[in-house]
């Protein structure tokens, strides 16, 4: 595709039509409104958060054609547009978020979304996660991560299909060869193909680094749910 919106905001309207989004709500989701899309405000950089999250809502997008304008929009194999009655998110028709065990994460993936017999825990409607592309829920395990998780707190997990983009600092649950882990990410000084987990809780879990091709599944935090 050739460069024909020099200007990246256009690009960012003209991938949200193309990918079927809700105009509204795409702009809730990445932090702005489309009042920053337009006349003069259309002119003004995009910030780093909104571009980050719009490289996570839609991790087919090609950051080079986003970022400048150039090559494709879409990596290679991923389509351009969806159907009219496709909508972008299953959230949208998924009222009920399910509860999964933390050792169940590659069985409920591997599964059609709404069919949760057998793996489910249990199910919640939780209307502040809708349009967050949250698919399932977690229960936290151990004090690693206080005080942001205790243990038993549910976690509202967005899943990713692409490991080469993290937003460094944010919380990941990530399945491994090794087992399931939660934590903070950030990138390893010296080594490109590993990652660097945090505890919050450092005093009594120190970092650790594993390889990005030890991963198996991973998901982003998007919310916690706590009952005192």
């Amino acid at each position: 595709m050739s460069n024909i919106f020099p200007n990246i905001k256009e690009r960012v309207l003209y991938l949200i039509l193309q990918k079927g989004y809700k105009r509204e709500e795409f702009f809730r989701i990445i932090g702005m409104t489309y009042g920053n899309f337009t006349g003069k405000a259309k002119e003004t950089p995009l910030n780093s958060s909104a571009l980050s999250n719009i490289l996570l809502e839609i991790p087919d997008v090609n950051p080079e054609w986003l970022i400048t304008g150039n090559g494709e929009m879409l990596k290679e194999g991923t389509k351009t547009m969806i159907s009219e009655t496709q909508t972008h998110t299953e959230t949208e028709k998924q009222k009920e978020i399910p509860l999964i065990s933390i050792d169940s994460i590659s069985s409920y993936n591997e599964i059609d979304n709404k069919k949760t017999e057998g793996i489910a825990i249990n199910q919640y409607k939780i209307p502040e996660l809708e349009g967050k592309g949250v698919k399932y829920l977690i229960r936290n395990s151990g004090s690693s991560m206080q005080p942001l998780y205790n243990n038993g707190d549910l976690l509202a997990c967005k899943p990713l299909s692409d490991i080469s983009f993290f937003q460094w600092g944010k919380t990941y649950v990530l399945e491994t060869e090794q087992g399931t882990i939660v934590k903070r990410l950030f990138p390893c000084q010296d080594d490109s193909e590993s990652i660097e987990c945090h505890s919050d809780n450092s005093i009594n879990y120190p970092p650790f680094t594993i390889p990005k091709s030890s991963i198996i599944n991973v998901a982003i935090v998007v919310g916690v749910i706590r009952l005192e």
